[in-house]
């Protein structure tokens, strides 16, 4: 008997602490992914920033750059920017703060 209790413990502490989160995890991303709408800024798992051009069922257009667009998978999508966490781009400052050659 005590065996038995001892992995039916085993078994729901792994539940618990893997199978749970990923679970949880996956229902995000796969909110992310059905909620994604032209305009919206993203990241993709191979690390590409863009934006959203167009949707389909399973693919999208992404623009990387003016004038380059990608073909990604929606899947791909990892995360979707907000302007909390929108990179700031090279060259500019990241604070509201004056860069250092510039007067106050």
């Amino acid at each position: 008997m005590e065996p038995l209790i001892a992995l039916l413990l085993t078994f729901g502490l792994m539940w618990a602490l893997l199978i749970r989160p990923q679970q949880r995890r996956l229902r995000q991303h796969q909110e992310v992914v059905s909620s994604l709408r032209a305009g919206d800024r993203i990241v993709t798992a191979g690390g590409i920033y863009g934006r959203v051009q167009a949707v389909d069922d399973e693919a999208m257009t992404v623009e990387v750059a003016p004038g380059v667009e990608l073909r990604v998978l929606r899947a791909a999508v990892t995360q979707r920017l907000t302007e909390d966490t929108a990179p700031t781009p090279a060259g500019e400052p990241a604070t509201d703060e004056p860069a250092p050659d510039e007067e106050a």
